[in-house]
């Protein structure tokens, strides 16, 4: 995410910033998971958003 917290838009949107609890949250939410499911998901296959959702099967 860009550093200016005010500016958590789109341009971003295809990794997933685990150290950021509103990424968390919008995450868990887009893709219907629980946070633990999140960062396994990542931990598996690393931060970028498609390869979560194919993970997950999103």
């Amino acid at each position: 995410m860009a550093d200016d917290k005010r500016k958590t838009g789109a341009p971003d949107r295809d990794r997933i910033n685990l150290n950021e609890d509103y990424e968390v949250r919008y995450w868990t939410q887009a893709l219907g998971v629980t946070a633990e499911q999140l960062r396994e998901a990542v931990k598996a296959v690393g931060p970028t958003a498609d390869a979560v959702r194919r993970h997950l099967g999103k």
